[in-house]
């Protein structure tokens, strides 16, 4: 996969009036003044506030949650004391479909209308197997850490039953943080009366509806399933039990963080839950090693085995009651020796 940027579309500045906040869109048709007071309503039930910086960079695909996202965050700009200068929209096309320069146009057309600055960045990426998951690694890279994503309480309740389909435990159902999301507490049907409010047609994703794709499953069949067998709407249910796990699992890291991980000695005294969290923070790269990799280096800390790989090329040994982690020794070299 290539990424390369365009410079002819972006970053632009975002025009600002004259207290620095983008530009107010236009009012929409209808009861202009009711429908201000519905975005009004939606602003206050974001987390636009808890973000830090003057400046708020939204990842825009141009479907209606990204689009809402844009809309919200533009309103909550225009507020005094809000502390926000300017808000831009980076939209990333991974070139999988032809229609994927007419989609960026209709997300800069979005952010003129806003008064929001706009850049575009296209990757090269083959079609091929786990391609959503490939689609979804590459956009997060291009956007960086910092960029704000317009997932919503659906979006958490699919994830919440994607990770325990995948054999999570507490992690998985704290799912998704708030801290670049600040749409979580909005509902789907929100994000697109958002649009509806400002006059802008979604753009459709056809992957959202594949069945190919396990979250489109999920989306689409099981969670309806869910609310036919509890006789209610069940995503409320999912978003709150995550919540309520991500509170949990803050606490147990900052318990598990008093634990030293390279001393055995204290991993095999502390309580298994804290231990095996130490040393999946001291392991952790770009992802958490799996739970069978955690245990083995229990294994190594009770003194079970003296080493085990631990992926990467990595491994982790024990001497003298300490653990190590270093880099695997390739077994062509062992023969060498």
């Amino acid at each position: 996969m290539s990424q390369r940027p365009d410079r002819a579309a972006g970053p632009r500045s975002p025009r600002v009036t004259a207290a620095g906040a983008p530009a107010a869109p236009p009012s929409p048709a209808g009861d202009a003044s009711r429908g201000s007071d519905e975005l009004e309503c939606l602003v206050d039930r974001c987390t636009f506030g808890n973000i830090e910086g003057p400046d708020l960079v939204c990842a825009v695909s141009g479907g209606a949650d990204s689009a809402a996202l844009l809309v919200l965050a533009c309103r909550f700009a225009q507020r005094s004391g809000s502390g926000i200068t300017a808000v831009s929209a980076v939209h990333v096309d991974h070139g999988l479909r032809e229609a994927g320069r007419a989609e960026a146009a209709r997300v800069e057309a979005l952010c003129d209308q806003l008064g929001a600055g706009f850049s575009v960045m296209h990757l090269d990426l083959a079609p091929g197997a786990n391609l959503q998951a490939r689609a979804r690694e590459a956009r997060h890279a291009a956007l960086g850490p910092d960029a704000l994503l317009g997932h919503t309480a659906d979006d958490q309740a699919e994830t919440v039953l994607l990770q325990l389909l995948r054999g999570g435990a507490l992690d998985a159902l704290a799912a998704m943080r708030a801290d670049r999301r600040p749409l979580l507490g909005l509902r789907r049907t929100e994000t697109e009366r958002v649009c509806e409010l400002v006059g802008y047609e979604p753009i459709r994703d056809p992957s959202n509806a594949d069945p190919r794709f396990w979250r489109s499953r999920v989306r689409h069949e099981v969670i309806p399933l869910l609310c036919d067998i509890a006789g209610r709407d069940v995503v409320p249910l999912l978003a709150r039990g995550s919540g309520l796990a991500a509170a949990d699992a803050d606490l147990l890291d900052v318990l598990a963080a008093d634990i030293d991980p390279t001393n055995a000695s204290e991993l095999r005294n502390a309580p298994v839950a804290l231990a095996r969290r130490a040393i999946r923070a001291w392991l952790r790269t770009d992802h958490p090693p799996d739970a069978s990799t955690v245990e083995r280096v229990l294994e190594v800390a009770r003194h079970t085995h003296r080493a085990t790989e631990v992926g990467g090329g990595r491994r982790v040994s024990r001497s003298a009651d300490r653990l190590r982690l270093e880099q695997a020794v390739p077994p062509s070299e062992t023969h060498n020796h």
